[in-house]
């Protein structure tokens, strides 16, 4: 089984307003049978990514959870510099956790890779609060998501 994972197109949103943020393209692609679509696209920010560790931490029992990349405040040299470095980070802690047995069996880092639910969406639906189930949430995504899907289940 093969999983690729990258986190790539680093974008400055609300950019020159104090509450501008960075958020990151995260492609999937696999043909594990732990995921429900084999080719998904979404964009997160660093503090989604925060919320996920959290999360696998609090579920994952005694299997240690990657660490993320600093939340640096003080950071020297420039500011792409820093956005590039963090999104190496981001990508090697999606690249280990999605090597992880335990890590992929948490329905949160599904739908966080695999849908654009934001965070109190995706807590909803894991606790069977939301309209959708996670399969159908991932699934909902998928279709919607440039047609991958559909060229995936074409493929003879």
């Amino acid at each position: 089984e093969l999983t690729t994972v990258r986190v790539q197109d680093p974008r400055v949103q609300n950019e020159g307003s104090w509450n501008s943020y960075v958020d990151y393209k995260i492609f999937l692609h696999t043909n594990s049978k732990a995921f429900t679509a084999k080719t998904s696209c979404v964009r997160r920010r660093y503090r989604e990514f925060v919320w996920l560790r959290r999360q696998l931490q609090k579920n994952a029992g005694l299997v240690p959870v990657p660490e993320l990349p600093g939340k640096s405040t003080f950071f020297v040299g420039s500011t792409d510099e820093f956005i590039e470095k963090r999104r190496q980070g981001l990508q090697q802690f999606l690249e280990k956790v999605v090597q992880n047995v335990v890590l992929l069996s948490d329905s949160r880092l599904h739908l966080f890779l695999q849908s654009q639910l934001s965070v109190p969406e995706i807590e909803a639906c894991v606790q069977g609060q939301g309209s959708q189930t996670v399969t159908e949430a991932i699934l909902h995504y998928a279709m919607s998501n440039c047609g991958w899907v559909q060229e995936e289940e074409n493929r003879p």
